[in-house]
């Protein structure tokens, strides 16, 4: 018998302390052939999602696949993100959540005899200080989020 791994089952936790507090709980994941998001959408292999309930409908977060609908451009998507492609999990307002290593072999549904290319996946910290130090320049491009926001 193997064991389901913890990952879900955190991903699930973060979002509810996300929804929880009011936060807006972003996602961000791998896109490989297993992935399913509109054309377009992904950046260098990964997106960013905006997981809040009044951004997505019938959002299923299961122990393998996170599935649900979402509006891109007015447009309704059934969109799927195997659990294994999730980077990250994060309140959007403060950047509070959890990384994740990306699970290379059961994200792409490879057999352990294929060979795994791996790739560096650059993490950005969202979170900021709520009081910068009174010595610091201030802040350039214009005070606006460098995420996109996913409807």
């Amino acid at each position: 018998m193997s064991a389901v791994s913890t990952k879900p089952y955190l991903i699930r936790a973060i979002y509810e302390w996300c929804v929880d507090q009011g936060f807006t709980p972003y996602l961000a994941a791998m896109v490989d052939e297993n992935t399913r998001v509109p054309p377009g959408t992904a950046k260098d292999g990964q997106i960013v999602l905006n997981l809040s309930p009044d951004a997505t409908h019938q959002l299923d977060m299961g122990n393998d696949l996170i599935e649900f609908q979402a509006r891109f451009g007015g447009v309704a998507h059934m969109l799927r993100v195997p659990v294994g492609n999730v980077i990250a999990i994060y309140a959007r307002e403060n950047g509070h959540g959890m990384a994740f290593e990306v699970e290379a072999e059961e994200a792409s549904g490879m057999d352990a005899d294929d060979e795994v290319v791996e790739e560096e996946i650059e993490l950005v910290d969202v979170s900021a200080p709520e009081h910068p130090p009174e010595d610091s320049p201030p802040p350039t491009g214009g005070g606006r989020n460098h995420l996109k926001v996913v409807k």
